[in-house]
């Protein structure tokens, strides 16, 4: 029969070599590096992921983040080579390539996020402080970035970090000097529209001028054109009377007497005072427009037109 003791004792030593197998292996996860320290000895990293062993109760495992790490740096205020004050907002993004490196200058992710901030602003001075603010703005931005990473993953190589890229997010003028250029670049293109207005009425001005000349012009032509056509119905007008004189005086005498009449002897507010023997009323006694053998030789002549001939006597209306 066995002792209890004997039990108790297997118990032990069978939780204590648990505890020495559990404390001789670890696990190193896709995503990160191991670094083994024994007695405060580091040794070289572990990069491989799975189980892997160390020695129980004497090495200790540091895990340490092999993926790319985010850097987000606070604005800073930089002054360029023209003298121009810039608020600038940049990242940065690193990663641990040095695991045994990186723990013994700066231990932690923490400490080497401080470090390289102070880095970063440093290299920020350095390259923006050597160009001009357009540079920075719009001309070479892409090559200035390229600059920075540069000069920081050069100062960061000694902490066993690989910047892997830097980033300008922002870079404007500070708020009261971008008030300052939006009312120099406002009162600018005010006066390039008042430019633009003044050469947009004086052209209008122009072709206005010349549309009035132009006008004045073709009213000129046609009213010209207009009296030269008058001019010409007027002297066929003329013809035609005349070859009808020719051919037949007493029908012309008797058709220039009707327009007379037609024309004299409107409805108006004034009378005519003739003698009812006048030549201008001959044809209202005789259709054929003879007058009486007593009557005066010239009065027996064919009415003249009324306008050389027809001179009544007008007298208002009592």
């Amino acid at each position: 029969m066995r002792s209890p003791v004997t039990g108790i004792v297997a118990l032990i030593l069978l939780f204590f070599v648990a505890i020495v197998a559990y404390s001789s292996v670890f696990t190193v996860d896709m995503t990160e590096q191991a670094l083994v320290v024994r007695l405060g000895e580091p040794y070289p990293p572990i990069t491989d992921p799975g189980l892997h062993f160390k020695a129980p109760f004497i090495d200790t495992v540091i895990p340490i983040d092999k993926r790319i790490l985010d850097l987000e740096n606070p604005s800073q205020e930089v002054i360029a080579s023209d003298q121009k004050r810039l608020v600038v907002d940049a990242f940065a993004r690193y990663r641990i390539k040095n695991a045994l490196k990186f723990y013994q200058s700066v231990g932690t992710i923490q400490a080497a996020n401080l470090q390289l901030t102070t880095l970063l602003n440093a290299s920020l001075r350095r390259v923006l402080g050597e160009v001009t603010f357009i540079q920075v703005v719009r001309d070479e931005r892409e090559a200035l970035m390229g600059r920075i990473r540069d000069q920081l993953d050069t100062e960061a190589g000694g902490y066993g970090i690989q910047v892997v890229d830097v980033r300008i997010r922002r870079a404007d003028l500070p708020e009261q000097n971008s008030q300052a250029v939006y009312q120099r670049m406002q009162t600018e293109r005010q006066r390039e529209a008042a430019e633009f207005r003044a050469q947009g009425g004086q052209k209008a001005q122009e072709i206005r001028s010349n549309a009035d000349r132009e006008a004045t012009v073709i009213v000129a032509e046609a009213n010209s054109q207009s009296e030269q056509i008058r001019g010409v119905g007027d002297a066929e007008r003329n013809r035609l009377f005349a070859e009808a004189y020719g051919k037949d005086p007493d029908f012309f005498a008797f058709y220039r007497s009707m327009t007379a009449y037609e024309t004299g002897l409107k409805s108006a507010d004034t009378r005519f005072l003739l003698r009812p023997d006048s030549n201008f009323f001959r044809y209202f006694s005789n259709p054929s427009g003879k007058q009486a053998a007593s009557s005066d030789a010239a009065s027996a002549a064919p009415a003249a037109p009324p306008t050389a001939t027809a001179a009544p006597t007008a007298a208002p209306k009592p």
